[in-house]
């Protein structure tokens, strides 16, 4: 028997391998263009996500929230960051940075603010507060912002000191976010004489202040500082020690003498609010820490 194919067969079985061979051809392209398509599919669909996000960023115009810092009546300093207390030529300055929501600034309140009362009254020293919110960012929540807004508006109206003290007494429990409801903060205002009024009420509700308390926390942040409260006397830190000594009333007082060893006491009132009421604080009643 011969092992050659037959010519017949031959030419039959070439052609259908040609065949087979164009149907491979065509498969492979069918399938590649669906694999094209749906790349193009993948990137318009990216382009279209892209665009709408861009325009949402357009469409919300940014942080609503910011805006012209309104500093409160009576602020003074740099960018107007400070609120003051006590006789504005005091020979000695005492700096205070606090949260609202801090618990270690109302334990310092609570234990210094007769000492530091005293001082101011005394005209030993001047007061200066600043307001920061980081509880709201370590925590969440807003009321350290409402409450540094609220201690503003209290600015406004000469009853700073007053409804400062109120708020440390008052303070929730550091993860509770009392603080950051306008009703809560107008109800305590209650318990400072003639504070509650109208004025008061809208400039809680409208968060006249809110961009100059930002500002005040951004200034805070930047100034290097460890956490609330800061204290400083003169420029140097105070809390919890000087030097080798720990903070106490007692020792206070003593550092204050030493610094104004010479010195007159200070006379000068505060300026008056914006409003034409009364001076900022009632003497009595002015520093509270």
């Amino acid at each position: 028997m011969s092992d050659k194919i037959p010519e017949g067969n031959r030419s039959a079985r070439e052609r259908l391998a040609q065949q087979r061979e164009r149907e491979k051809g065509r498969e492979k392209r069918r399938r590649t263009l669906i694999v094209a398509s749906a790349v193009v599919g993948v990137l318009a669909l990216a382009a279209v996500v892209g665009l709408i996000a861009a325009n949402a960023g357009k469409d919300d115009g940014g942080d609503t929230a910011s805006g012209p810092a309104v500093a409160p009546s009576g602020a003074i300093g740099e960018d107007a960051l400070t609120v003051p207390v006590g006789a504005a030529d005091a020979p000695s300055t005492l700096t205070i940075w606090e949260d609202f929501r801090c618990p270690v600034c109302a334990q310092f309140e609570t234990a210094f603010k007769d000492t530091i009362t005293e001082l101011a009254d005394d005209g030993q020293v001047k007061v200066e507060y600043h307001l920061a919110t980081i509880i709201d960012g370590n925590l969440g929540g807003t009321g350290s912002l409402r409450a540094a807004n609220a201690a503003a508006c209290a600015q406004d109206a000469g009853k700073f000191a007053g409804y400062h003290d109120v708020l440390f007494a008052n303070q929730p429990p550091e993860p509770d976010d009392a603080y950051g409801k306008n009703s809560r903060l107008i109800e305590l205002a209650g318990e400072v004489e003639g504070l509650d009024t109208p004025g008061f009420r809208s400039c809680v509700e409208d968060g006249e202040h809110d961009s100059w308390v930002k500002k005040s926390d951004t200034a805070f942040r930047e100034g290097g500082f460890q956490g609330t409260p800061t204290v400083l006397l003169n420029g140097e830190s105070v809390f919890p020690s000087k030097g080798d000594e720990q903070i106490s009333p007692e020792n206070l007082k003593k550092w204050v003498a030493a610094a104004n060893k010479g010195k007159k006491p200070g006379t000068a009132t505060p300026s008056t609010p914006a409003d034409g009421s009364s001076a900022p604080a009632d003497p009595s009643s002015a520093p509270a820490s």
